[in-house]
């Protein structure tokens, strides 16, 4: 099985993006400054659309390591190809490489071929930009339902790439 990952930062400093307003009217538009965030790991298979996706406090290679242990463990009986970037938690000594899992890597300084980057794209446009969220909660739970009406059709749709 063929899967790209990375995982993605998401916060509660607001991100803005373009907004329609009145002529003439003047557009109030708050902003949270909050230097509290969460990641987002996930690895899909753009031919499929399965995917393993989890919410997780920060990034190293402790919490690398346990997001590869349930990759294998999801698919015990299938060799998986998982394809990365270079981030150095990805290449750590201490990564614990499994059985059933082959990482390849990414040219360097190279997202656009990362079809996830496409789902954090998607992510940020349906739930977060021009969005105020009272916490982290709050904001992991418009996520968590954001992704839950992504199924595998539209994940593989997101995450399709003409090179593959």
């Amino acid at each position: 099985m063929l899967f790209f990952f990375d995982e993605a930062r998401f916060g509660l400093i607001a991100t803005l993006k373009r907004k329609w307003a009145k002529i003439g009217r003047p557009l109030k538009v708050e902003v949270s400054l909050s230097h509290e965030w969460f990641y987002i790991y996930s690895a899909v298979c753009p031919h499929t659309g399965e995917e393993v996706t989890y919410f997780l406090p920060l990034v190293n290679t402790d919490v690398m390591n346990i997001f590869l242990q349930e990759l294998s463990q999801r698919y015990p009986d299938k060799k998986i190809l998982l394809i990365m970037d270079r981030a150095p938690w990805h290449r750590a000594k201490k990564l614990n490489v499994y059985h059933n899992i082959e990482i390849e890597f990414l040219p360097a300084y190279s997202p656009e071929l990362n079809p996830v980057e496409r789902l954090w794209k998607w992510f940020r446009q349906e739930c977060t930009h021009n969005r105020i969220f009272e916490g982290l909660e709050k904001m992991m739970d418009a996520l968590q339902k954001t992704y839950l009406r992504l199924g595998p059709n539209k994940l593989a749709t997101l995450c399709q790439c003409n090179y593959l």
